[in-house]
């Protein structure tokens, strides 16, 4: 199905302007992404759906489109080299320094959990009998709440476990049928799922994080949003706090505030 060019400017700017998100080159992903859709829904073509979502004063509408066009494949110990360093490097700097054992992260575009998921099973083997003496919880976020349901529900097919081991795959979750695992209360208890959108305002959180995973969100903004979204994570963290992007994204030139450690690893130096 084929998009106007005055529906795919209408539609690209009120994303832009809302959500940070940039579509300017993106008319093919959403033709492929939203034409079945279109369909599906009784749409005759792009004009009618793009005015019913952008009217549908309840956001649903425009929260599916949203969820189409940004939802990503991801699995379990996605990019493992960030959860070494988390364990190697990020854990014993910073458990040695909180007084008060409450440790801060934040799984910011957590899409359908399995990041936010990984991040408990890493917190709980590095804890270990430890772990009871320390509020860990984990924030996770995203703008879609279709995809923050699956994530709630903690079902998932077996291809998400290629990059998991067998006993951690059996610590901490139940086969539910031929191919389907849910994760056990265990992890479900150990993160916040909430919505959020990164363009909003930080205000609502009162305490700064000590880590914070955003990866594979910033390839869909523009270099100046990215930069103002850099600049907030930077005061939403810790001094010497950890910035987890995607291994496919960098920082480099848009913003000085943070150091680079490693490969799509940065901290908060000043």
């Amino acid at each position: 199905m084929h998009i106007e060019d005055q529906d795919f400017f209408r539609l690209r700017d009120y994303v832009k302007t809302n959500f940070g998100v940039n579509l300017e080159k993106k008319k093919a992903l959403i033709e492929g992404r939203l034409s079945s859709l279109i369909n599906q829904q009784g749409y005759q073509n792009f004009h009618e759906y793009i005015n019913d979502a952008l009217s549908d004063k309840s956001g649903a509408k425009i929260n599916t489109l949203m969820t189409k066009l940004t939802t990503n494949y991801t699995y379990f110990m996605r990019e493992e080299a960030h959860y070494k360093f988390m364990q190697e490097v990020a854990l014993p700097q910073w458990t040695s320094k909180i007084n008060d054992r409450d440790l801060r992260i934040w799984s910011a575009g957590c899409a359908s959990g399995e990041e936010a998921y990984t991040t408990v099973m890493v917190l709980n083997e590095w804890f270990g009998l430890k772990k009871a003496e320390w509020d860990t919880t984990v924030l996770a976020t995203d703008i879609s709440i279709k995809v923050l349901e699956i994530a709630r529900n903690g079902i998932y097919p077996e291809e998400h476990f290629d990059n998991l081991s067998k006993s951690w795959k059996d610590k901490y979750f139940t086969k539910i049928g031929p191919a389907e695992y849910r994760v056990k209360d265990i992890m479900a208890k150990e993160v916040v799922f909430s919505q959020f959108n990164l363009m909003g305002e930080f205000t609502r959180f009162r305490k700064k994080f000590h880590i914070i995973f955003c990866r594979n969100v910033m390839i869909y903004f523009d270099t100046p949003t990215k930069a103002a979204l850099a600049k907030r994570f930077h005061d939403a963290l810790e001094i010497g706090g950890y910035l987890f992007i995607g291994l496919s994204e960098t920082l480099g030139g848009i913003s000085g505030n943070f150091k680079q450690i490693a490969p799509a690893i940065y901290q908060r130096v000043v």
